[in-house]
């Protein structure tokens, strides 16, 4: 059954420090903190659109929920924490800061229902956390994984690839850190300049040079094949388009695009056509790429980018693409000649 997310935003709201990146209020349009009355209305507007059965969750993002007061934790908590109750939802979950999670918030925030709490976390590189006024190590945030999943609840981690003084070794560092801290999932968000931000003041000055769209994509791609390959879901790359984000006012620079997600999945089919290319000869053939007819625009890439680039960098004849839905999700069967090669995600080289 497929999942359904009630979004309440809470921009700003419990946020102990002003990190260089974030401006909540330019991205979400709002900018007065939310009452327990709209949270209940926010419910009771989403249930009302919902006509399939789902799985439903409230989740409460943009805020630093757990550095709330322990009363207004529970006047939000509780309006969904009913609607679990009567059947209507199926799950809470919450964001927060790791510095602002102990054995005592977590069974808290769990009498009311949570099952899942997400971190912002960004890097796991101390220097990246102190240049972005993170406010936090990356040993709170091991810290505070441990916590949660010590206490059986779902634990998220969010990354913030292209801050301020990032290298690719650094990335490459915060990679293998958080596979070890083996968190549920990860949500990889790439920098972008947001008007009204230090980041902003920095990137104006030049002092901040963002991603290109290549550069985040390539390491959203390279970060998401790592974690997956290690039993870690990735439920989300690049934010979530919205209209304020498609706002030139809002968003400075920066690599935002309304289909990150899928140009980072595009990104990793072109790894695996082209590692199986690599050890053929290909040149002035055809080739077949069976797929699941799910994965057929990721193949492609945005505006035939992938087709393109095999044709020009293999000397393809043609490439021809074929629909076959036994074929798993991201996988494909490329035949040429006579002879099929099966290529999955775990035939190639991560990080």
């Amino acid at each position: 059954m497929k999942r359904y997310i009630i979004p309440v935003f809470i921009p700003h709201y419990g946020c102990t420090h002003q990190c260089i990146f974030c401006n909540q209020r330019k991205i979400t349009g709002l900018d007065r903190p939310v009452s327990p009355e709209q949270v209940s209305a926010a419910i009771a507007e989403h249930l009302a659109m919902i006509t399939a059965p789902r799985l439903i969750e409230v989740a409460f993002y943009g805020g630093s929920f757990t550095a709330l007061p322990a009363d207004i934790q529970q006047a939000l908590l509780a309006p969904a924490y009913a609607a679990l109750q009567q059947g209507k939802i199926q799950a809470i979950r919450v964001s927060t800061r790791p510095d602002c999670i102990n054995a005592e918030i977590v069974t808290a925030v769990c009498r009311y229902g949570v099952t899942t709490i997400e971190l912002g976390v960004q890097s796991l590189d101390d220097d990246v956390l102190r240049t972005a006024g993170r406010g936090h190590t990356a040993r709170q945030v091991a810290a505070a994984v441990a916590v949660i999943r010590g206490m059986g609840v779902k634990c998220g981690i969010q990354l913030m690839p292209g801050l301020p003084g990032e290298t690719m070794l650094s990335l490459i560092a915060t990679a293998c850190r958080t596979v070890k801290l083996k968190p549920d999932f990860v949500r990889i968000y790439p920098a972008v300049v947001i008007a009204g931000t230090q980041l902003a003041v920095l990137y104006s000055r030049g002092l901040y040079r963002p991603l290109t769209l290549p550069q985040a994509v390539r390491q959203a791609g390279y970060l998401k094949l790592l974690f997956e390959r290690n039993g870690i879901k990735v439920i989300r790359t690049g934010l979530q388009a919205t209209a304020e984000l498609a706002d030139q006012q809002v968003v400075l620079a920066g690599p935002y695009h309304p289909s990150f997600g899928e140009m980072a999945d595009s990104f990793i089919f072109h790894l695996m056509v082209s590692r199986c290319l690599e050890q053929l000869d290909c040149t002035d053939s055809e080739i077949f790429i069976c797929h699941h007819s799910r994965d057929t625009s990721k193949i492609r890439g945005l505006k035939n980018a992938n087709l393109n680039r095999w044709r020009q960098e293999y000397s393809l004849r043609a490439i021809t693409l074929a629909v076959d839905d036994e074929l798993p999700l991201n996988a494909i069967a490329m035949i040429h000649q006579t002879n099929r090669y099966f290529i999955n995600k775990s035939m190639l080289t991560s990080l």
